[in-house]
C-alpha cells in the first residue's frame, strides 16, 4: 500500500470537515479563553490549553478510521458500484483496511485522552463506538442517518468534555441536524432523492442558520450588561470596561453572522436545486456542498462561543480545502460525518 493508496482509503481531503467540531464544542463550553456562565460550575481550565489542540487531531483520526472501515465493510458492493476505490481495485487488501481502521481508532482515543483529559475521553469512547456501529451495522438501515448525526454531535461534545455538555448542546444540535440532512441526501447520489426529502433538508439548513444568528444577536444584548455589572461590583470605572466589553461582543457576533451567511450560501442553493429536480446529479452536488459547508458552520458556532482564534484556524482550513479541491484530485464525493457510505 503506497502513501497515495492510504490517502485515498481515508479520504484525506474530507478530514478537513471534522477538525472544527471540537473547536466549536470547546468554545461553547468555555475551554478556550474565558469560561462562559453557561458552562456551569465545571467551567475553568481542566487541562492546559495547548493540549486541547490535540482534540481536532483525535477527530481526524476517528474520521479517517471510519473511512477505512467503510471501505472494508463495503468492499463487495464497491466492486460493483465503485470499482476504482482502493479495495476493489486491488491497491489495498481487506486486512490492511481493517488494520488502518483499528489503528486510527486507537490513536483517536489516545489523543482524546491526552488532549482533553478524562472529560473528553469519556465522550470519545461512545463516539468511536458509534462510528463502528454506523459502518458495520446501521449504514444500510433506516437508523443510518441518526447514527451518523450522533457521531457528529458526540464529536462536538468531545470538545466540551463531560461536565460541560449542557453548554455545548446548541452547537452539537446544529451540526447534528445538518449532518442528518446531508446523510439523507447522500442516499440519493446514485438513484436520486425526492422533493420532500430535499425540501426538508433545505428547511433544516435555514433553521440551523437562523438558530445561530439568533444566538449571536442575543449575545449582543447580554454581554455588555454582564461587563457593566462586573465592573460596578469591582468598584472600577465602567466606561473603559463597557467599551472593551462591546468590542469583545460585537466582533464575535459579527464573525458568527458572517460565517452563518457563508454556510447558507455554500449549501442552500444546491439543496434548492435538488428540490426543483431531485435527480442523482443534484443530490450528489447537494451532498458535496453540505460536506463543504460544515467548516463555515463550525466557524459560526466557534465565534458564537467567543473564540476568534478558532475562527481564524477554520478560515485556514477552508482555504486549504478549496486549494485541495482546485487540484481536482477527488472524483467521488465522501459521505458526511465520521464515516462514509
Amino acid at each position: 500500500m503506497t502513501l497515495r493508496d492510504y490517502l485515498d482509503l481515508v479520504r484525506a481531503p474530507a478530514v478537513l470537515s471534522v477538525v472544527g467540531d471540537t473547536l466549536a464544542g470547546a468554545s461553547a463550553a468555555g475551554r478556550l479563553g474565558r469560561p462562559r456562565r453557561a458552562a456551569g460550575p465545571a467551567a475553568g481550565a481542566d487541562v492546559r490549553p495547548w493540549r486541547l489542540a490535540l482534540l481536532p487531531l483525535s477527530s481526524a483520526c476517528l474520521y479517517a478510521g471510519g473511512m477505512a472501515l467503510n471501505d472494508y465493510a463495503d468492499r463487495e458492493l464497491d466492486a460493483v458500484e465503485r470499482p476504482e476505490r482502493p479495495l476493489p481495485s486491488g491497491r489495498v487488501s481487506p486486512t490492511q483496511a481493517l488494520g488502518v481502521a483499528s489503528g486510527l481508532t486507537v490513536a483517536g482515543l489516545a489523543l482524546a485522552g491526552v488532549g482533553g483529559g478524562r472529560r473528553s475521553f469519556a465522550l470519545a469512547v461512545p463516539l468511536a463506538a458509534s462510528v463502528w456501529t454506523y459502518d458495520l451495522v446501521a449504514k444500510n438501515h433506516a437508523s443510518g442517518p441518526v447514527v451518523m448525526a450522533a457521531c457528529r454531535g458526540l464529536d462536538v461534545l468531545m470538545g466540551a468534555g463531560l461536565g460541560r455538555v449542557r453548554a455545548a448542546l446548541p452547537a452539537a444540535a446544529a451540526l447534528t441536524v445538518h449532518t442528518a440532512g446531508v446523510t439523507v441526501l447522500s442516499r440519493g447520489e446514485v438513484h436520486g432523492t425526492t422533493q420532500p426529502v430535499a425540501a426538508a433538508v433545505a428547511a433544516g439548513t435555514v433553521s440551523v442558520a437562523g438558530a445561530v444568528a439568533v444566538g449571536a444577536l442575543r449575545s449582543l444584548r447580554r454581554r455588555p450588561t454582564a461587563a457593566l455589572t462586573s465592573a460596578s461590583s469591582a468598584g472600577t470605572s465602567t466606561a473603559g470596561t463597557v467599551t472593551t466589553g462591546r468590542a469583545t461582543t460585537v466582533v464575535p457576533a459579527l464573525a458568527s453572522l458572517v460565517s452563518a451567511g457563508v454556510y447558507v450560501a455554500s449549501c442552500l442553493p444546491h439543496q434548492a436545486a435538488a428540490v426543483g429536480s431531485p435527480d442523482a446529479r443534484n443530490a450528489f452536488a447537494a451532498t458535496k456542498a453540505g460536506i463543504r459547508s460544515m467548516v463555515p458552520l463550525q466557524a459560526a458556532l466557534a465565534a458564537r462561543g467567543g473564540s476568534l482564534g478558532s475562527v481564524a484556524v477554520l478560515a485556514g482550513v477552508e482555504l486549504a480545502g478549496r486549494a485541495l479541491r482546485a487540484r481536482g484530485r477527488r472524483r467521488v464525493s465522501p459521505n458526511p460525518g465520521l464515516s462514509e457510505s
